[in-house]
Formats: C-alpha cells, sequence, structure tokens
C-alpha cells in the first residue's frame, strides 16, 4: 500500500464525540503529498485534566474553532476513497464514526488499517507497540508525540515501512 491517509485525533474528555484536534497526512504513491492540522470545538466542550495532561490543548485553544462538520467538510476531499491508517486505529476509528453519528452525517465506509496491530506482528522484537517506539523503530523522531500532525507523521512513516505488502 503506497497511498493512504494518515490519522490522528486528539480528544477533550472521555467522550470520544469530544475530538478537539486531527492531524491527517496525505500519501500518496510512497511519498507525503500533504500534512493538514486543525483545532477543534469539541462536544462535549470540556477538558479533563487527564487529557490536557497528555496533549496540553485547552478550551482556549478551541474556544473560537469551528466544529467537526465544518472541519470535516474541508478535509474529507483530501481522503476520497483512500485508506486511513492510525496507530491504534480502534480509537481513531471510534471517534470518527462518534462525531459523524452527533452531528447527524453520513459515514462514508471508511476502511481502516492500524499500524499498531501490524507492528506486533511486524517488530515482534520491540519492547513495546507505543506509537514513539514503533516510529523510533521506522527512522521517525517522534518529538512532539500526542500533537495529532505528529502523531499521524509518524504512524505514516511507519506504514510506508510495514503496509509494503498490501
Amino acid at each position: 500500500m503506497d497511498s493512504f491517509v494518515a490519522i490522528d485525533f486528539e480528544t477533550a474528555n472521555q467522550y470520544r464525540t469530544s475530538v478537539c484536534s486531527v492531524g491527517l497526512v496525505v500519501v500518496r504513491e510512497g511519498s507525503i503529498v500533504n500534512s493538514i492540522y486543525r483545532l477543534i470545538r469539541p462536544e462535549p466542550d470540556f477538558y479533563s485534566y487527564w487529557n490536557v495532561q497528555v496533549h496540553g490543548l485547552t478550551s482556549r485553544d478551541t474556544d473560537s474553532a469551528a466544529i467537526f462538520p465544518d472541519v470535516w467538510n474541508e478535509i474529507a476531499p483530501e481522503i476520497g476513497s483512500l485508506p486511513l491508517i492510525a496507530h491504534n486505529s480502534p480509537f481513531d476509528e471510534g471517534c470518527l464514526k462518534a462525531v459523524h453519528k452527533l452531528y447527524c452525517m453520513d459515514y462514508p465506509d471508511y476502511q481502516f488499517y492500524c499500524t499498531c496491530r501490524r507492528s506486533r506482528r511486524v517488530f515482534p522484537e520491540l519492547p513495546n507497540h507505543q506509537l514513539q517506539t514503533v516510529a523510533a523503530h521506522c527512522g521517525y523522531d517522534l518529538r512532539n508525540h500526542h500533537n495529532a500532525l505528529a502523531d499521524a507523521e509518524a504512524a505514516a512513516v511507519i506504514a510506508l515501512s510495514i503496509f509494503r505488502d498490501i
């Protein structure tokens, strides 16, 4: 697989609908051709202490941000019919489905692939299969972990290494 979109969401709280940022990295024919990062006003619109500790975003960052449907209308054309890649894809796919449902949006039948699951088979020797560990093994220095764009970039680099035969 040499054409896909790597995606990562960060959430404001425990609800999957509370996406507060998204990062997308578009890969075509094995090369990164576009990167997109957007802040999103979450729903419900509150930040839990633990989520803030993970990604550092607060309501000050997203109070004037667009809501999910507006952001998605802008970035969905970049995805088109390409498959989506995420590290721990059940989380990101769950977020995407949850916000589509919340806003009564039609959910396209996106095909998701998980770099975490695949890395367990391809790199069994790693001490763990956390994003930063697998990214480092694939030559990507994930300095800004839990920034949605940095995490999507890491997933893209990993996918280019481990999804060659799909």
